[in-house]
């Protein structure tokens, strides 16, 4: 004895798997997040810093904080127009940091420079 299947006997596995396809992309959107950046030069006695996210999207009014190697801070600035933070040079071990308020800030070490 066959049986005829109506789309009615199928409408509750196909509208589970509708669901599961929307629920993976937005779930998904929150891998592809942009995360922050900062990437900095020494320009004489200076360290200019440009920030920003992954995206190409400026920080511009963005906190950023040199901190020393006991994690203490050494200065702030505030990203300008551009999206650039300028500190003075340090004659001791520092790092800079931008938090976006994301997982991980990004940070940049004197070292590199």
């Amino acid at each position: 004895m066959s049986r005829q299947h109506s789309l009615r006997d199928y409408s509750g596995c196909c509208s589970g798997i509708l669901l599961g396809a929307v629920l993976c992309v937005f779930t998904t959107q929150v891998a592809w997040s942009h995360y922050p950046y900062i990437d900095c030069e020494k320009a004489v006695d200076e360290v200019i810093c440009q920030v920003g996210f992954s995206d190409g999207t400026d920080a511009v009014g963005a906190e950023v904080v040199m901190f020393s190697y006991d994690e203490e801070p050494l200065a702030r600035a505030t990203a300008d127009d551009f999206s650039r933070a300028t500190f003075t040079w340090q004659d001791q071990p520092f790092y800079i940091q931008f938090d976006a308020g994301h997982e991980d800030p990004a940070e940049y070490d004197y070292a590199e420079l």
